[in-house]
C-alpha cells in the first residue's frame, strides 16, 4: 500500500490464484471438483495465469456509509492477462504506521474472458452461472522501519 501522511493514495496487490478454494462445498469429491473446475480453462486458467493484480489508481473520501465504509477505491484489475477499471467502496485508514483495508468488489467476470456458464454467451438461463463475483478483502501493512505501539 501507498501512504501519504495518514492518507492510503495506491498500492499494488496480487492474488496467488492457485491458493483459489471453496469454503461452501463440505463434500470432499464435489469440492476438489469445484475447484478444479475453477481453475481450468473455463474459469481462471491457473497453469497460464497463476495471479491475479489489483492496481490502484486513486482513493477519494466517501462520506461513512452503513457498512463503514470511508473511501471509493478505483484501480486497474487483471485477471486472465485482461486489465479493467473497477471502483469500489472501502474502509481505509492509517494508524501508527499501519495501513488498512477492507471492504467488498463486484467484479464482472465476463470482462477478464471467464466465460463459461454465461446467458451472454449463448447458456440457457436454467444452467448459467452469474456473471458478477464478489472479491472481500481484508489487508493489513505496516510500513518498513515503523515502530508500532
Amino acid at each position: 500500500m501507498q501512504v501519504k501522511g495518514t492518507q492510503l493514495v495506491g498500492g499494488t496487490f496480487v492474488v496467488d490464484i492457485t491458493s483459489l478454494k471453496n469454503t461452501d462445498l463440505t463434500d470432499a469429491d464435489y469440492n476438489a471438483k469445484l475447484v478444479g473446475h475453477l481453475k481450468s480453462d473455463d474459469f481462471f486458467g491457473v497453469e497460464k495465469y497463476s495471479t491475479a493484480t489489483l492496481v490502484i489508481t486513486s482513493v477519494k473520501p466517501l462520506k461513512g456509509n452503513s457498512d463503514g465504509n470511508n473511501a471509493t477505491v478505483t484501480g486497474n484489475l487483471t485477471i486472465k492477462g485482461k486489465t479493467n477499471l473497477i471502483s469500489f467502496p472501502a474502509k481505509v485508514g492509517v494508524k501508527n504506521g499501519v495501513a488498512a483495508a477492507s471492504g467488498v468488489a463486484t467484479v464482472d467476470r465476463t470482462k477478464y474472458d471467464v466465460k463459461f456458464g454465461s446467458t451472454l454467451f449463448g447458456t440457457a438461463a436454467d444452467k448459467a452461472i452469474d456473471d458478477t463475483f464478489t472479491l472481500s478483502f481484508n489487508i493489513i501493512a505496516k510500513a518498513k522501519g515503523v515502530a508500532t505501539r
